[in-house]
């Protein structure tokens, strides 16, 4: 299982083989991760990633154990099943 390297940031185009974009704006995107990727937290596989380069987020109920992850430019929200 790969682990996302954040050491100097994260980019998405890295990885775009494995995460299904499933909505994305100006600021923040979120993918399903569909190649069995390991959280950089925690090192288990995640379900979802969240990625906000907003300095303020408002999350609802993530259903789940979930791991943060911070960046020099972004936060990283990865849910996990």
């Amino acid at each position: 299982m790969t682990r996302l390297d954040v050491g100097d940031g994260f980019d998405v185009h890295e990885y775009r083989h494995g995460l299904k974009l499933l909505k994305q704006d100006r600021e923040t995107m979120a993918l399903e991760n569909r190649n069995d990727f390991a959280c950089p937290a925690c090192g288990d596989a995640f379900e979802r990633l969240f990625v906000s380069e907003k300095r303020e987020n408002t999350f609802g109920n993530p259903g789940g154990p979930f791991c943060l992850v911070r960046t020099d430019d972004q936060v990283l929200v990865l849910t996990h099943g």
